[in-house]
């Protein structure tokens, strides 16, 4: 489960990094899918016998790699902010017609920094949830072949 969820943080991080850098709002699709195979993953390399044993693998697999979402999710916000910074929000803002300020610490820290936060907490949990679904999936699949070998 750990190595899965390594495996898979990295591959997290690094795809997470890059959807970021188009939008935010891109990276729970790619938690739907990295979760599933995390807890997949986790089942092929650790091959737990039960249902209870099989969602845990997979939920901490799914963790695990939501932590490297988040990191991801983080960076890509920082080099996101970086390039559009405040005064491309604000002739985005006006393109659209929405009144808005130039406060330009509103826009860094509660904002950037806090939403690529709260949106990468969300993926955590999306992951350990379909990281357990994962698990619970290889164990239907592919455990249920290997059990009578128990």
């Amino acid at each position: 489960m750990v190595k899965s969820g390594l495996i898979l943080g990295v591959v997290a991080l690094i795809f997470t990094t890059l959807a970021t850098l188009i939008s935010p709002i891109c990276t729970p699709c790619l938690a739907f899918f990295i979760g599933l195979f995390a807890g997949y993953l986790g089942g092929i390399l650790e091959k737990p016998h039960n249902e209870g044993s099989s969602a845990k693998v997979g939920a901490v697999a799914g963790v695990i790699s939501g932590v490297g979402a988040i990191i991801g999710q983080i960076i890509g916000a920082v080099i996101n902010a970086n390039i559009v910074g405040p005064e491309g929000v604000m002739n985005m803002l006006q393109q659209l017609n929405i009144p808005a300020s130039s406060d330009v610490v509103n826009y860094y820290t509660p904002i950037v920094y806090g939403s690529a936060f709260c949106i990468g907490v969300f993926n955590l949990v999306i992951m350990a949830g379909l990281g357990a679904l994962g698990g619970l999936l290889w164990l239907q699949i592919n455990g249920r072949k290997n059990r009578a070998a128990y």
